[in-house]
């Protein structure tokens, strides 16, 4: 039987076994999964294998900074938060985080092939089993991203011990401690704000046309604001996208930091930029928050024991 690409994924994301193993294991068993989890479960390779159903949506975005212009942040999840505080996972997911900044992986899957920053023997999946069957919980390494800067410098930011990681490239000809500082501050405002883009330029026409949209149908399924002039409610719809901007694009909101509660982040760069005698603006960002868009498990757990009492 033919083993696939799709059939090798399967049966890693089943048990947490390295790639190889899985093939190995697919062949050895002419493509039987069943067979297959039970062969790496006989050779010690599928550890956590019933831990893998289990939801991981606790844990940490961390963010290693390699140089002023290369840095990684990261989200590995696992299943409480009691886990997430303990000393070993946060010291793993450190390393994760360094084997970020030096991978040259274009996406996850590449990521975890490679070979294991701290042992060279196994892959960074591989860790993971094992880190997995020391903690007794299921860890997933989620997401990450490199960041490097071409022209300029790189910071970071982790609030809440690991809750958001951030990481802002900044574009100038003059990296000194008063760029990273502004940036840094920066990437504190991205933390707390969340923006989506850097400026209106990076979003798109369709999203925009979407909103228009959206909000159009709002003002028509409302008795009054329906009954205004089509001019009125198109100047609506646009100071409503306008609003709406100024809170998703970080060069329109207001800096958190600002003196008099009015000034941009925008505004701001341009004042830092004079004060630098160099233009500094922000290239990229990336904002990581632990366990955004993962539905979170409801523990009942006189449930739990309940039904492992009638089991």
């Amino acid at each position: 039987m033919e083993i696939t690409a799709s059939m090798v994924k399967e049966l890693r994301e089943l048990t947490g076994a390295g790639m190889m193993d899985c093939k190995k294991a697919l062949n050895e068993t002419d493509g039987n999964m069943d067979e297959a989890v039970e062969f790496l479960r006989k050779n010690g390779q599928a550890k956590a294998e019933k831990k893998a159903s289990r939801i991981a949506a606790e844990g940490l975005s961390m963010v290693y900074k390699k140089d002023d212009q290369t840095a990684a942040v990261v989200e590995v999840n696992s299943e409480t938060d009691f886990v997430a505080k303990n000393e070993t996972f946060q010291a793993f997911v450190q390393t994760v985080a360094r084997q970020a900044a030096d991978s040259s992986a274009a996406d996850l899957d590449a990521f975890l092939a490679e070979k294991w920053i701290e042992d060279g023997a196994k892959t960074v999946s591989e860790a993971l089993v094992e880190k997995v069957a020391v903690i007794g919980e299921n860890l997933k390494i989620r997401r990450f991203e490199k960041v490097t800067a071409a022209h300029g410098c790189v910071v970071s930011y982790v609030h809440g011990g690991g809750r958001i990681g951030v990481v802002v490239e900044g574009e100038t000809d003059t990296v000194n401690d008063t760029a990273k500082e502004a940036l840094t501050n920066l990437a504190m405002q991205i933390a707390a704000m969340n923006p989506k883009y850097v400026d209106r330029s990076e979003v798109s026409d369709e999203f925009i046309a979407h909103e228009k949209e959206i909000l159009k149908a709002q003002i028509m399924n409302d008795p009054k604001e329906s009954q205004k002039p089509e001019k009125v409610i198109n100047g609506m719809i646009e100071g409503r996208v306008s609003k709406e901007l100024k809170e998703i694009c970080l060069m329109d909101q207001v800096y958190v930091k600002a003196e008099d509660g009015k000034q941009t982040v925008g505004k701001y760069l341009e004042q830092v930029s004079k004060d630098l005698g160099s233009k500094l603006s922000v290239k990229r960002f990336v904002r990581f928050e632990t366990g955004e868009g993962l539905e979170k498990k409801n523990e009942d757990f006189a449930a739990e024991v309940a039904a492992q009492m009638n089991a």
